[in-house]
């Protein structure tokens, strides 16, 4: 059975420590922030039928020519190639489809960066950032097959931070799972984000917990 990609690259120290940072900005804003972390953000089946045939066709050929020579049929016979081709497709459509890296060499980082966008976007409203009452919900999603980082802000926060602010928390939290330091990096980047909500958003006697602090997608 394979492992969770999620907790192949967070340990559930550092998941706890993440929720905590979460839970101690929450205190101190009436911001809600929510840290999202997925597998993937799509399937990708094209990927795998742009693998498939990427290794199948080749194979298939040069299966064709050597067995074709042993047998009647010679070495360009149509219906070998295919007899051959067909069950090699499958195969290595689920070949590439299992293996991650492989997969990876068949997806553009603009269909990547499409996908993961589209997720959070879903997300965020799926999961009820948008439902807020001072419209303060904050989602960082991580999508751990693409290697991306989106984050999302509601009408409230989005009103009183600079532009680019949100690109550069993206920025800061996938330098820091280049570095080998994802959950250092999330919490530095909640706490960049608590520092803008303390300021717009302080804590009141009355804020409660709208939404779950950290959501891991299986």
């Amino acid at each position: 059975m394979l492992r969770n990609p999620v907790k192949n690259l967070i340990k559930k120290a550092e998941l706890d420590k993440i929720e905590t940072c979460v839970s101690e900005a929450e205190q101190a804003t009436r911001g809600e922030i929510v840290v999202m972390m997925a597998p993937a953000s799509h399937d990708y089946p094209v990927a795998g039928l742009l693998g498939a045939a990427a290794f199948s066709i080749p194979a298939a050929v040069a299966f064709t020519r050597m067995v074709g020579r042993l047998v009647w049929a010679g070495p360009h016979d149509l219906w070998l190639f295919l007899g051959i081709f067909f069950p090699l497709f499958f195969l290595c459509r689920e070949i590439v489809m299992r293996l991650p890296w492989l997969k990876r060499l068949f997806i553009s980082e603009r269909e990547m960066d499409l996908e993961v966008r589209e997720a959070a976007t879903l997300h965020f409203f799926s999961k009820g950032l948008y439902r807020t009452k001072e419209e303060t919900g904050i989602l960082i999603y991580l999508s751990i097959f693409e290697g991306k980082v989106w984050v999302l802000g509601d009408r409230g926060v989005d009103a009183v931070v600079h532009p680019g602010f949100w690109q550069e928390v993206v920025d800061q939290i996938v330098a820091g799972i280049k570095d080998g330091r994802p959950a250092v990096a999330i919490c530095a980047a909640i706490c960049r984000i608590r520092g803008v909500l303390v300021e717009k958003f302080p804590g009141g006697a009355d804020d409660r917990n709208e939404l779950p602090n950290l959501i891991i997608e299986v």
